[in-house]
């Protein structure tokens, strides 16, 4: 016996209410989404004429639902609004097209919305339980941006040419004052590319003057014209600038507004920045446009992110620190070696006065056995508290010989100590052996303060709290990555901008805490 098939004929088609189970995950996701007050869904100011609006909590919910579903592609996610039977219960039957969906997604309405959703589902941890103020877990991974990643534009290329483009103008500039041809101008005014339109623009107008004259002239001239040969000079340097120096100095320009301080960008998505990714298959390590994504965790909770541009670790934690909204709840920082940092201990300890679980760079290998045993280490060396000086491993006495301070690029000052190896050694052997090669006095650098805070890290490290704290980190924050992009797929960015990729992230790294949140609730009713 086969089902009813009709072909052709009238029939009448009943209506039924469509339901989901009570643990699925779309009845989190609207649960968790209606619980966000009305004030900070809704925008401050909506037109009061045209079409209304889309309600952006549905929105945020067919997103959240599609990306637990591996989709990401707004046409994609139009046509589950028409076929899944979890879309049409979360929008309530309405359908959006993949315009409507991808103009949400990246606009600024939304990237608050996303940032203001974590806030309230960390209270909502908070609430239940699910956080402890011990620790927060810090860690970064690189994303690929979706850009071509051979579209590449170099700081250093840039800064090349353009330099090499200045003199050219300068040269250019300086003929034409000299034979009264252009007004002087600022210095740096000349070799812009406003000043270079102010040359082409004074010398149409000489062109046009000397057209004139020329006009007025016999037709044959003994010796030729030397009006003609002067308007030949100035045509032949107003189409050089045209065509080639203006062009080339507002691409010059151009760019260098888009650096913004880096060191490259992409042609195709110019907030992407060319770094090294860890999926590096070649092992030949192609830099590739990319974004540096940081993200704070707890129990493998997802509390809050951040996007950066800059591919090092150490330079984006203070600024996501600022950032990040829960740092209150916690007492101690933990991140890996690449967090650690002078800067970065200060800022912890005395900006937000939390303590830091963050090995340096060298922490591991001071540990060793080599290491400690190693007497050409100036770590290793006798040290005088008292009388302030060292002994180095041949008995070369180094007293203190003044102080010295260090500004790096981003501002930060340190200070130093500087000790001198002395003029008059204990024996002359110790006097050849406290020059260098060339005859001079040897020097060491002392920082008090980085020794300070490595004195202070190895101590926490060392204890048995500190232990159990750093312990956590491999299965807290380090998973979360494999799970986004294992299980999600997100090794690549699907949307270009600063904003609208910061959006997609947090979009998917709330889908995450949502899908970690549906299990532990389902385990919870099992027992």
């Amino acid at each position: 016996m086969y089902q009813n098939y009709t072909i052709g004929q009238t029939e009448f088609v009943l209506n039924y209410n469509y339901d989901l189970p009570k643990n699925h995950i779309a009845r989190l996701i609207s649960a968790f989404v209606d619980s966000i007050p009305q004030e900070v869904l809704l925008e401050e100011s909506v037109a009061a004429t045209g079409r209304p609006a889309s309600h952006p909590a549905i929105m945020l919910k067919i997103l959240l639902f599609a990306y637990s579903r591996q989709t990401y592609s707004g046409r994609k996610i139009e046509m589950m609004l028409d076929e899944s039977l979890p879309m049409r219960w979360l929008a309530h039957d309405y359908t959006y097209s993949y315009h409507t969906i991808n103009n949400f997604r990246s606009s600024q309405h939304a990237s608050n919305l996303i940032k203001r959703a974590f806030v309230y589902f960390t209270m909502a941890l908070t609430d239940h339980g699910l956080i402890q103020n011990d620790a927060v877990f810090i860690d970064g991974t690189k994303v690929e941006a979706d850009a071509n990643k051979y579209s590449f534009t170099w700081r250093r290329a840039v800064e090349k040419y353009h330099a090499k483009l200045r003199e050219k103008t300068s040269k250019i500039y300086e003929e034409l004052v000299e034979k009264r041809v252009v007004q002087e101008m600022a210095p740096e005014l000349v070799t812009s590319a406003e000043g270079m339109k102010t040359m082409e623009q004074e010398l149409g107008e000489q062109i046009t003057k000397l057209d004139e004259e020329i006009e007025q002239e016999p037709k044959i001239i003994k010796g030729g014209s030397v009006r003609k040969r002067r308007r030949r000079f100035l045509k032949k340097l107003r189409h050089q600038l045209s065509n080639d120096l203006i062009p080339r100095a507002q691409k010059y320009e151009h760019a260098e507004d888009i650096f913004q301080g880096r060191n490259s960008y992409s042609k195709t998505d110019h907030d992407a920045t060319f770094m090294c990714m860890k999926e590096d298959p070649m092992m030949n390590r192609e830099l590739k446009p990319g974004y540096n994504l940081q993200i704070a965790t707890h129990k493998q909770f997802v509390l809050d992110y951040g996007l950066f541009s800059n591919p090092t670790d150490t330079r984006t934690l203070v600024p996501f620190l600022k950032q990040f909204h829960a740092l209150g709840f916690f007492k101690h920082i933990v991140a890996d070696a690449g967090y650690g940092s002078e800067y970065n201990y200060t800022t912890i300890l005395d900006q937000f006065e939390k303590q830091p679980i963050i090995p340096y760079t060298t922490y591991q290998k001071e540990q060793k056995r080599k290491f400690k045993n190693d007497p050409t280490n100036s770590q290793n060396w006798q040290y005088n508290a008292e009388d302030d000086y060292y002994i180095d491993h041949l008995g070369v006495r180094f007293s203190f010989y003044r102080y010295s301070e260090q500004i790096d690029k981003y501002g930060f000052k340190r200070d130093f100590k500087i000790y001198r190896a002395d003029k008059h050694q204990p024996s002359a052997q110790l006097d050849k052996l406290a020059k260098t090669p060339g005859g001079r006095q040897r020097y060491m650098k002392v920082n008090p303060t980085w020794n300070y805070y490595k004195a202070k890290v190895k101590a926490t490290l060392s204890s048995d709290e500190g232990k159990a704290i750093y312990r956590r980190r491999k299965f807290d924050v380090e998973p979360v990555f494999g799970h986004m992009k294992r299980d999600f797929g997100i090794r690549r960015t699907h949307l270009r901008g600063q904003r609208a990729v910061e959006n997609d992230i947090g979009l998917a790294l709330m889908t995450l805490n949502i899908t970690k949140l549906g299990q532990l609730i389902n385990r919870w009713r099992a027992n």
